[in-house]
């Protein structure tokens, strides 16, 4: 089997470790909180415990408000508070921690995560790589062909190109095109009014993609299932905002990578650095003696710190 490149949809990790590690145990030298520094860290040393990548992308999101679907359109995501400022913060150190490590990190202030592990998947399968995206969201199944999987960290399931179609409903390829028919509310897209999942799904089992269902639409009122002569009628209305939902939907496979470059393999970690940044953050014993060992660097504990 081809050689894996991971590909780590980091911001998920660090939300989730935000909202489950307790703010008030954890704090850097200035006094901010570092729960989610401390839970991802976490998550980080168990993933390259585990599976000792040689190829390992981390993207994070820095396009919050700015990426470009927000020019296409403005309410993109807009249902969402914007991040604290002591979550700002610690998406920093999260960065900094993964890059001295010697980890491939990636973010853009106008393409989103999703966006840098399609166009990173892309290039290194060009170079014969598969890959393995780390991550819960399924929008990110869509990027799923040959050998690649899919990894829910945190649930232990895994599952590729195969497995989309049981766990979604369509194949890998209709992915986008199922969100632009029934939207997808954590991102804010509408998809068309009054078509839901079910029907988003019988509609491109039945069509093949979204493009052929909407020089089809004539045939809609025909299909045997209930509701279709409306299903018909709202694509008709709406056909324009399903064409834009499916550009929202759909991730980039161009966005721009530099510096890096494929197959993103692993560089030398930085001592000095994952020193200043182990005191910054106030890491036991243990998480340095964890955070030396993948960098493979030698630990040396301070005095009654053993």
């Amino acid at each position: 089997m081809a050689t894996p490149l991971y590909l780590v949809d980091a911001s998920l990790y660090v939300f989730r470790a935000w909202h489950s590690m307790p703010p008030d145990q954890f704090h850097d030298g200035d006094g901010w909180p570092t729960n989610a520094v401390h839970g991802f860290a976490r998550f980080i040393l168990d993933l390259l415990e585990r599976e000792r990548p040689r190829h390992i992308v981390i993207a994070f999101d820095e396009a919050l408000d700015s990426c470009f679907r927000n020019a296409l359109y403005p309410e993109y995501k807009a249902n969402r508070d914007p991040a604290p400022q002591e979550l700002k913060r610690q998406f920093a150190y999260c960065k900094a921690l993964c890059a001295t490590l010697g980890l491939v990190v990636l973010s853009h202030s106008e393409y989103e995560a999703d966006d840098l592990i399609g166009s990173a998947l892309h290039v290194a399968r060009l170079q014969g790589y598969r890959g393995v995206i780390v991550s819960a969201d399924k929008d990110l199944s869509q990027l799923l062909a040959g050998a690649d999987e899919q990894w829910d960290f945190a649930r232990g399931l895994r599952w590729g190109a195969k497995g989309v179609k049981a766990r979604h409903g369509v194949e890998p390829g209709q992915i986008a095109d199922y969100l632009a028919l029934c939207g997808d509310a954590i991102d804010n897209i509408p998809g068309v009014p009054g078509i839901g999942a079910k029907t988003a799904a019988i509609l491109l089992a039945h069509f093949g993609s979204l493009d052929a269902l909407l020089e089809r639409i004539d045939e809609v009122p025909f299909l045997r299932f209930r509701g279709a002569a409306q299903a018909a009628a709202r694509l008709r209305a709406h056909r324009e905002q399903a064409l834009l939902c499916r550009q929202l939907a759909t991730i980039a496979l161009d966005a721009p990578l530099e510096p890096a470059t494929a197959p993103f393999a692993r560089g030398d970690a930085e001592a000095d650095t994952l020193h200043a940044l182990c005191e910054a953050l106030h890491f036991g014993p243990l998480t340095r003696r964890r955070l030396h060992a993948a960098a493979g660097l030698e630990f040396t504990p301070a005095p009654g710190n053993a």
